[in-house]
């Protein structure tokens, strides 16, 4: 008889054992890979709209595959498990949309698997006729895990000359999934998009109206997830909260802003790889600034002429913003861009309607208006101090190389749009002196030195 005190250490190891002899000597289930890149070409054609999908066969996990050998994959004996793969991981995940009523009837017509070195996915026509052709032959040795993955969805439409959206949630196939996706329109004409994860309802080929709602819904979310900007927004308002002075800064951020984000968007912007942190730093670069001068006191015109100054910085950072989401746009490029800035508008104006009467209200009953400026200014200043240290230490890991451009007629091209926007800048700064007030008209913040007065109280 055993004893009783070794009885429940027995137990445990003969559980222990009777569980690895259990075990399949395959995994059930395999690890979810890093990277995965998915290519998809959608094209309406006649009564029918065809999506043409390549997935990693790797990505399409809890299905243990036939195998022969050191493990390459078993075509001819994977047949029926590759359709119910590309279903469960592909099929089931896409939602098509035929002016907005949703298409149903999906068919799988075809599915094989390709070599990692097939190219045929680089037009429409040579996938179809690759994924509709003959399969690999059944001595084909490849390792499951190197497999690509191809196949012929179809669905029945009303017209080819309809406004399609898809809603495909394929970001379960990888830690970070990558879509490519082609939409070949009726005359040929080839749109690309190019996403990460699950990018929500994406409208191949969008009304302006569509785009419109969707870049301003972005501006505005920008703007208000932003913190450096709404940050640079409140140095603004601490020392002018009067309409006119606030009208006046706004409108110059505003204005500067727009030009160099348009001007970004038409591909104006430097594409080193050192320019996007040079720009984050220089925003975060800003808001010390103004926090200082809010500290040591500032006048009206100076105040709008260094917020236009910043504003061209601010506008490549919101540019940032629209570098993936502008493929969205369709055919509305210019429209989109408005409607983004709007956004962004829209948003500043949310923080003003909000901030202006809350700084009135403390600087009324909570803290003198001097000494809450003071004290703010110094927040937001030792906030954004830490930003710019952290952004430059990012932006000295980049190498500055300086080379002498050809001079041949793209450069000239190049210099003529330069020279017009800075035309458009300048032109814009004219305006403006003659619109905002100028020295003398004793719009001065709170400062060093300042009158008594409270210019910026409500």
């Amino acid at each position: 008889m055993v004893p009783s005190n070794v009885r429940g250490p027995l137990a445990t190891a003969l559980l222990v054992a009777g569980l690895l002899l259990a075990a399949p000597s395959q995994p059930v289930a395999h690890d979810i890979p890093g990277d995965v890149t998915v290519q998809t070409i959608v094209a309406p054609q006649g009564d029918r709209l065809r999506l043409l999908v390549r997935v990693p066969l790797g990505a399409m996990r809890d299905f243990i595959f036939p195998q022969r050998g050191p493990g390459y994959l078993d075509i001819p004996a994977a047949g029926s498990m590759l359709r119910d793969a590309m279903m469960v991981w592909v099929g089931d995940e896409l939602e098509v949309y035929e002016d907005d009523r949703e298409l149903t009837g999906q068919q799988l017509r075809a599915v094989r698997v390709s070599l990692p070195s097939d190219r045929s996915f680089a037009s429409y026509d040579e996938a179809l006729a690759h994924v509709t052709g003959p399969p690999l032959p059944p001595e084909t040795e490849i390792f499951w895990q190197q497999a690509m993955l191809d196949a012929l969805f179809e669905y029945p439409i009303r017209s080819d000359e309809a406004q399609f959206s898809l809603d495909p949630t394929l970001g379960r196939l990888g830690i970070r999934t990558i879509t490519v996706l082609r939409f070949v329109l009726p005359d040929g004409t080839v749109r690309a998009f190019e996403y990460s994860g699950n990018p929500g309802l994406v409208r191949l080929d969008p009304r302006w109206h569509q785009a419109v709602l969707r870049f301003v819904a972005l501006g505005f979310e920008h703007i208000l997830d932003g913190i450096d900007h709404l940050l640079f927004l409140a140095c603004l308002v601490i020392p002018f909260r009067r309409l006119l002075p606030l009208a006046a800064i706004v409108t110059a951020f505003t204005v500067a802003h727009s030009v160099t984000l348009i001007a970004s968007a038409f591909e104006l912007a430097p594409d080193a790889l050192w320019f996007p942190p040079f720009v984050e730093t220089m925003i975060a670069m800003s808001i010390v600034y103004m926090a200082f001068e809010n500290i040591l006191g500032v006048q009206l015109q100076r105040r709008w002429l260094i917020t236009f100054g910043f504003g061209l910085i601010h506008g490549f950072g919101f540019s940032f913003a629209l570098r993936e989401t502008l493929q969205f746009a369709g055919s509305h490029l210019l429209t989109s861009l408005l409607a983004f800035n709007l956004g962004v508008e829209l948003g500043q104006l949310l923080v003003l309607v909000l901030l202006v009467p809350a700084l009135s209200l403390l600087f009324r009953f909570v803290v003198a208006e001097r000494a809450g400026t003071i004290l703010l200014s110094a927040l937001v200043a030792h906030t954004s101090w830490h930003w710019m240290s952290e952004r430059a230490a990012q932006l000295s890991q980049f190498p500055f190389e300086f080379a002498l451009p050809a001079f041949d007629l793209a450069l000239l091209a190049s210099a003529m749009r330069w020279a017009m926007l800075l035309l458009i800048v300048a032109g814009l700064l004219w305006l403006m002196f003659a619109v905002f007030p100028q020295p003398g008209g004793g719009a001065r913040a709170a400062g060093a030195g300042a009158p008594a007065d409270k210019p910026g109280g409500s």
